[in-house]
This record gives structure tokens, C-alpha cells and sequence, in this order.
């Protein structure tokens, strides 16, 4: 039975609680209890969370884990020296050291993530990097794994960092049964961007959400002003002044945009061939595709398929 230690301290995000309910699910799945769960402070007793409540939790105590998480805060503000200096020794007791969103901080206040890969949620990214320049910080990462140490970005990132440790202990269908009982369409690969093309245009109107949303679901067709503005129920002229104004692009940008990010996610959790999501996703033919990838991210489809490790299935 794996052994999951969650360390908590005062004014920690109690959403960083999320991951607890995929080691429980994890346990209703299997025959055999496979996780043995416990909330763990400096002192034990009741730590209250940022929202006010408070959770009751075990002292640290000298045994180790098998797998040791740290949660966050909303102010990356560290806990006591005392969790510090247990987590500087952690590394010898546990075999996987993970965090929650901020949490990163506190590993790295521990010179756990010296040298290493990491991330952390993206509006916290620069503060970071000046308080640990030594840090190789992935920005724009769901979560990141450098040997034993395993660092997730915002909250809800959390739980796809719960899942993948879940999956490398149990198995992929364990995981994916977990995700279809929460309510998760799936288990995000770790090499997804935090972001998504679609809230960082953030259109304001309706209008504008309704044609990115009917763009989006019908990406494998061509789309033209015209069809676009009649999602929107505004005329094509209409739309395009509209649409510039609200995303700061026009219209084919935006739907080329929203191509890619299709694209690099069946790249990243599928085994298609290039030609095959290239026809998925719009693009016709994987020339056009490679094109807009070199616009996207300076890399090809190629490239960024052989860093996902689908390469060889895809050949």
C-alpha cells in the first residue's frame, strides 16, 4: 500500500484538498486498499485555510512517506522553518515529493528544486524566477517531473498531477475510471499549456463567444466570415469590426490559433499520424499545419510530437 502524506500550513488554499478525493477514489477502484492518506502540519490539530475553516491534520512525526505533497498559499508566503528543515531531509524518506500550485515555493525554499525542472501557476511565474533563479522554471506547463520531485501549476492542476501519480503507480485505466467518477473528460497530460487560446482572447459579447465556440466545434471544416458572422447573428462586416475589437485579431487568426491548440492536444494524447490531425483539426494537409506550428511555437508538428514520446506509435 502506498503511503501519501498532504502538508498543510496556516492560510494554505483548501482547494489543494482536491487531490485527496483521487487517492480516494483510487481506493474504491481497486480490491485492496492502495492508499493510506494523511493530512500532516508542523504541530497536528486544527490549521485554518485561507477561506476561514479550518482542517484537522496529524503532527509531521519522523516517519516518511512514500509520497510527501505540499500545498500552497494565495501569498506563496513559506511556512514555519521547522517544515522547511523536514522537507530539506525528505528526499531520504520519501520516494515522490510533489506540490500543489505555490507549493513549489516551499519545496524550493528547501533547495529541493536546486537545479531541477519545475513550474508553478503562471501569475506567480516572475516572482518565482527572481527568488530562485537556479530553478529551470516550464511557465507554461500543467505540471512538470524531475526524478523524484513533481510540481503542478494552479489549483485544479492539482489533480491531473494526483491522477499521473495514480496512473504510474496503478495503471492508465485506473486512472482514466477515476477521471470518469469525478467528472473529468480526461486525465490532462502534463505537457499542456496552462493556458487556452480561448480565455486568453476573452471575447466580452455573446456574439463573439458564440462564433469562437461553433469555430471551435467545427474546426475540420473550412470557416468563413460569413458563417462565423452568422453564428453571431451579426452581418459579416459587422463581425469583423466586433471580433477585432473584442479579441484584438481578426477572425483567421483567431480560428488558426484555435487550430493549433487542437492539434498539439491530439499530438500530446493521441498516437494519429501528423496527416491525420492536420485533417482533423482544419488544416488540409500538414504543410499548412507546420506552417502555422512555426508561427505558434518556432517548432514543427514534428517536434513537438517526438517531445510528447508519441512519435514512434504515430510512425
Amino acid at each position: 500500500m502506498h503511503t501519501v502524506g498532504l502538508i498543510v500550513y496556516p492560510n494554505f488554499q483548501s482547494l489543494g484538498l482536491a487531490v485527496t478525493t483521487v487517492f480516494e477514489y483510487a481506493n474504491l477502484n481497486s480490491k485492496e486498499k492502495a492508499y493510506e492518506l494523511t493530512i500532516v502540519s508542523e504541530h497536528g490539530g486544527p490549521v485554518r485555510t485561507s477561506e476561514g475553516f479550518s482542517v484537522n491534520t496529524e503532527p509531521l512525526g519522523d516517519g516518511g512517506f512514500d509520497t510527501l505533497i505540499v500545498t500552497g498559499d494565495n501569498d506563496c508566503r513559506l511556512p514555519s522553518q521547522t517544515l522547511i528543515e523536514f522537507l530539506k531531509r525528505a528526499p531520504e524518506r520519501s520516494r515522490r515529493i510533489a506540490s500543489v500550485c505555490t507549493g513549489a515555493f516551499v519545496l524550493a525554499a528547501a533547495g529541493l528544486l536546486e537545479g531541477k525542472r519545475a513550474t508553478t501557476h503562471w501569475a506567480h511565474v516572475r516572482t518565482f524566477e527572481n527568488s530562485y533563479p537556479n530553478v529551470t522554471l516550464d511557465e507554461d506547463r500543467i505540471f512538470v517531473v524531475d526524478g523524484q520531485i513533481w510540481t503542478s501549476a494552479g489549483m485544479s492542476a492539482g489533480i491531473d498531477l494526483a491522477l499521473a501519480i495514480v496512473e504510474r503507480d496503478l495503471g492508465l485505466e485506473t486512472a482514466r475510471a477515476i477521471a470518469r467518477k469525478m467528472v473529468i473528460y480526461q486525465r490532462r497530460d502534463g505537457g499542456q499549456s496552462q493556458f487556452s487560446v480561448l480565455l486568453d482572447m476573452d471575447p466580452k459579447s455573446d456574439r463573439v463567444q458564440m462564433a469562437l465556440s461553433f469555430a471551435r466545434e467545427n474546426l475540420a471544416n473550412e470557416r468563413s466570415i460569413e458563417t462565423l458572422a452568422e453564428a453571431a447573428r451579426l452581418s459579416p462586416r459587422q463581425f469583423s469590426r466586433v471580433f477585432r475589437e473584442e479579441t484584438g485579431q481578426t477572425p483567421a487568426k483567431a480560428i488558426e490559433r484555435l487550430r493549433v491548440e487542437a492539434a498539439r492536444l491530439m499530438m500530446e494524447t493521441s498516437r494519429h499520424p501528423i496527416e491525420v490531425i492536420a485533417r482533423e483539426t482544419g488544416f488540409g494537409d500538414r504543410e499548412r499545419m507546420r506552417q502555422a506550428f512555426l508561427r505558434a511555437f518556432g517548432q514543427s508538428p514534428q517536434a513537438i510530437q517526438r517531445a510528447s514520446g508519441m512519435v514512434e506509435a504515430a510512425a
